[in-house]
């Protein structure tokens, strides 16, 4: 059973405990007359002068009513997911929640997460009968997705990963580079499709679960299902990531040093995993909730020596990338409208 300690761990489950506060915080939280000033802190990065001030404002709420409105807890998962970033330092209120101190502050809210009806799927492997394409439109539209040809698409963006690498071998070792490259880990412009399950009153998890969104309005939702007997990865924490990555080693060292050098404050040799020597033993890797918001934007340490790290990133919770041609069409396509009068922030637009 994951623990608070574990949630408050990674830097996107703390800022999901900072983020529901933030949304959810009652009059007496708001108005309190030392409030401000550990709001403050906050935001500007910093909270060592305002540990007091932060944790009475925190017991000030009420951390079961919180966690208990799933409509609430739902936003604060997408905020916290709009925020990630790993192309550059972390955000102040991701610096100011990283310290000891502020975690054991925050931690009757991650206990109340963890407890609450609303996050109990977050545990969950991937729900293969309700997968959904998510297919945005408008300023960017994504293709539909693609069911047939993986194996040519996998490739291709392998030998693209291995063609930077050597491009970049005569740059500079240190990550003292100001410039910013390649900082994802998942097969990002593969072509490969990415699914997440549908929710009731939501066509697809990733409508409002995107990281590094473009303010799309308008989406296409796919119904897909994957064959039976679909081999499917579960990352559900640091540890099964590390192990998908020890297991299958890319290294991408030249591409990803100077961002994730910003993101994280850690050097050395950074991996990702190899997704077509993957898509030999499974077909598909999913991130569940928790996985995500337990390893995302860390340097997690791997198995393939040297002080190797890699990072999640640029993927989104609950999100299943397919590596192989097991996808088929489950249902017609439904469209859907972005709205922020609807409760999980998207109406059906037939």
């Amino acid at each position: 059973m994951l623990t608070a300690e574990a949630l408050l761990a990674g830097p996107r489950g703390r800022r999901l405990c900072w983020t529901l506060l933030w949304l959810g915080l009652d009059d007496a939280g708001r108005l309190s007359a030392d409030w401000p000033l550990a709001w403050e802190a906050v935001t500007s990065g910093d909270l060592s002068g305002r540990l007091g001030e932060f944790a009475a404002g925190v017991a000030l709420a009420d951390p079961a009513a919180l966690a208990g409105n799933p409509v609430t807890v739902f936003e604060a998962l997408g905020w916290t997911v709009d925020t990630a970033q790993y192309w550059g330092e972390p955000h102040a209120e991701d610096r100011a929640l990283a310290a000891p101190a502020v975690r054991e502050a925050l931690r009757p809210i991650a206990v109340a997460l963890l407890a609450a009806p609303a996050s109990q799927w977050w545990a969950g492997p991937a729900d293969l009968e309700r997968q959904r394409y998510a297919q945005f439109l408008g300023d960017h539209p994504f293709d539909e997705p693609a069911l047939s040809g993986a194996a040519g698409r996998v490739a291709a963006w392998r030998a693209d990963i291995v063609r930077r690498e050597e491009s970049l071998r005569s740059g500079e070792a240190e990550p003292l580079g100001a410039w910013s490259g390649q900082w994802w880990s998942d097969p990002a412009m593969s072509g490969l499709p990415i699914t997440t399950r549908a929710l009731p009153g939501l066509g697809a998890a990733r409508l409002a679960l995107v990281e590094d969104g473009l303010g799309w309005k308008s989406a296409r939702c796919w119904p897909l299902r994957p064959r039976p007997g679909a081999r499917v990865y579960e990352v559900d924490g640091p540890a099964a990531w590390a192990r998908l990555v020890s297991r299958y080693p890319l290294d991408v060292t030249r591409s990803r040093r100077h961002d994730w050098w910003r993101a994280t404050g850690s050097t050395g040799r950074w991996l990702i995993p190899d997704y077509q020597a993957v898509a030999a033993d499974y077909d598909a890797v999913h991130v569940t909730v928790l996985g995500y918001l337990t390893t995302a934007g860390a340097a997690v340490p791997t198995d393939s020596g040297g002080g190797s790290r890699t990072v999640l990133a640029g993927w989104e919770p609950d999100a299943t990338w397919w590596l192989t041609d097991c996808l088929a069409q489950a249902g017609p396509p439904e469209d859907w409208a972005a709205d922020d009068d609807a409760a999980l922030g998207w109406r059906p637009a037939g």
